[in-house]
Parts: structure tokens; C-alpha cells; sequence
């Protein structure tokens, strides 16, 4: 009996053994997957172009020590959300993050409740046209809304764009790009993408990459950013309209030497056709208009006169009627 057990022992041993081989195997195929993640896609995000985005959830930040980081280049401020909700730490975040030399925005909590006006006039009172470095952000996403109202979006789009003179970027999950904003009109746009797996796989500006980094001067965590590489901060910057119009103004006033050339050809032609239309225009209109007014006075004066001589001949006509009817 001991002789007939002993190969069926043997087959469990040998199978065991195979499956803890491959489990082991699978095991060190992940490990290695994490360690490539670790030493390659880490230090990438390491040197890549950052930015954060906060609100009154980061508490009292210490700006100077963020300035310290020379790989943040732009900060996200929360401003508003819906019609009446204003972070409460806004006003301190834009002046500070400002006064510490970094590049300020501001962003908007998209809502499905309240109407594109009644959220733009909310956002415009929180966020000075001139206090802002990069475009504003519209934020859209699945938990503040059940549903998105389209209309609404682009009414609200349009209304920030005229205010600030830029296209907002939007804010939006993977998911929500793909269902909603996936199509022609929505091309111009930048879009700032939240994915906290991997890397978006459609076309994006920004792509923020985890809610729990570290910096600081911030307590707890913070929202990580990264430019595609297809753009970096000009991408996002808002132009400053004063140098560009001066830029332009000086353009226009550099002259060619085509141009200084056919202005000195030209000046002393146009003197000379002035002074030659001054005397032949003078002397004919004081020729002209002078004598022929006399005539006309003359004219006029003989035939009153005709008339006054006409009207006193008529009665000498009738008087010597007047003897002739009594004989």
C-alpha cells in the first residue's frame, strides 16, 4: 500500500511547489513594476514644472516658505463656488501668494443649482480683473453637480472670458471631459485634468497628479500639479495689454527709409501746389463776384423806376375822359 500512495505524494509535492514558483514570479513582477515607477516616473515628476492649487482646507499658509520652492511657478486659488459661496481665505491667499513673488489665479466651483449669472456675479465680486497673473479656472465636477446643464457652462464660460479678456481653462475629471467636453467647440479651451492613476490619455494643459502632497509652509496636504509637455506657464499667463500697446505704438512710429524719402520728395511738391492754386483762386473770385453784384442793383433799380413811371402815366390817360362825358 505504502508503495502505491508514494507516486500520488509526490505529484501534490511537485504542484505545490509550481504554484508557490508562480505566485512568486507574479510577485516579483509587481515589485518591479513599483520599483520602475519609483526610480523613473518619481524623479520625472520631480523635475517637472509644478503648481498647487488651494483653499480655506490648507488653513493659515506661510507663503515665503512656498516661494522657497523654485518648481512651484503657479498657485490656484479657490474664490467662489456657486451663487454665494466665497472661500473665506481667498482675500488673504491671492495678497500673500502674491507678495511672494508667485504667479496667482483663481478658480470657480461650478454648480448645477443656480444660474451662470448668478455664479459669474459671485465670482467677479471675489477676483479683481487686474490682481490676476494666470487665466481663471472654471471647476466642474460630478459631486457638485447631478447635472451639468451645458448651456449653463457656456453662458458662464463666455461671461468670465469677456470679464478677463481670456478663455478660462476647465477644471474636469477624465470622465467628464470624455462625455461632455469631447468635441469641436471645446478645442480652444485649456483643460486642467484630475487623475490620480496615471496620466490622462486625452490632450490636456494641467494635470493634477495627487491631493496629498507636501509642502512647506502648508499643514497637511495639498493639491500637485504638472504642465503637459506640450505647454508650460506662457501657456496659462494672461498678456499684459499695456507693454503689448506700447510695443505696438513703437512699431508704428519707426519710419522705413522708403517712407522718409518719399515724405521729403513729397512736401516741397505739395508747397509749391499751394502756393500755385492761391493767386489764380483770389484774384477770379474778386473778379467775378464784385462787378456782377452792380449790374444786378442797376437792373433792378430801372425796373422800379419803369414801374413808378407806369403807374403815374396811367392817371394823366384818365382825366381828359372826364370833360368830354359833360358836353
Amino acid at each position: 500500500t505504502n508503495k502505491q500512495t508514494s507516486p500520488t505524494s509526490s505529484t501534490s509535492i511537485t504542484s505545490s511547489t509550481s504554484w508557490t514558483f508562480l505566485i512568486h514570479i507574479q510577485t516579483i513582477k509587481h515589485s518591479i513594476k513599483y520599483l520602475l515607477l519609483l526610480f523613473l516616473f518619481v524623479p520625472l515628476m520631480a523635475l517637472a514644472q509644478n503648481g498647487i492649487d488651494v483653499s480655506r482646507f490648507q488653513d493659515t499658509i506661510n507663503w515665503s516658505k512656498v516661494a522657497k520652492n523654485k518648481k512651484i511657478e503657479f498657485v490656484y486659488i479657490k474664490a467662489s463656488e456657486g451663487a454665494s459661496i466665497r472661500d473665506k481665505m481667498y482675500r488673504y491667499n491671492a495678497k500673500k501668494a502674491s507678495d511672494a513673488g508667485l504667479k496667482i489665479g483663481s478658480y470657480h466651483v461650478y454648480s448645477s443649482t443656480t444660474t451662470a449669472k448668478q455664479q459669474f456675479d459671485n465670482f467677479k465680486k471675489a477676483v479683481g480683473k487686474t490682481k490676476q497673473d494666470i487665466v481663471p479656472v472654471l471647476d466642474i465636477e460630478a459631486v457638485h453637480c447631478h447635472k451639468l446643464y451645458m448651456a449653463r457652462v457656456d453662458m458662464l464660460l463666455d461671461l468670465m472670458e469677456k470679464e478677463y479678456g481670456v478663455k478660462p481653462m476647465i477644471y474636469t475629471s477624465e470622465k467628464l471631459y470624455l462625455t461632455h467636453f469631447n468635441i469641436k467647440k471645446y478645442k480652444k479651451y485649456h483643460f486642467f485634468i484630475a487623475n490620480y492613476k496615471r496620466e490622462p490619455k486625452m490632450a490636456y494643459t494641467l494635470w493634477q497628479y495627487t491631493p496629498r502632497g507636501k509642502q512647506k509652509g502648508i499643514d497637511g496636504f495639498v493639491d500637485f500639479s504638472r504642465f503637459s509637455s506640450r505647454y508650460d506657464i506662457k501657456a496659462i499667463t494672461i498678456p499684459d495689454k499695456d507693454s503689448t500697446a506700447v510695443q505696438d505704438s513703437v512699431k508704428t512710429k519707426k519710419p522705413t527709409k522708403a517712407s522718409t524719402t518719399n515724405k521729403q520728395q513729397t512736401k516741397p511738391n505739395s508747397q509749391k501746389t499751394k502756393s500755385a492754386d492761391k493767386p489764380a483762386t483770389k484774384p477770379k473770385s474778386k473778379q467775378s463776384t464784385k462787378p456782377a453784384a452792380k449790374p444786378k442793383q442797376a437792373t433792378k433799380s430801372k425796373q422800379k423806376q419803369t414801374t413808378k413811371s407806369a403807374s403815374k402815366v396811367k392817371p394823366k390817360q384818365k382825366t381828359p375822359a372826364k370833360p368830354a362825358s359833360k358836353k
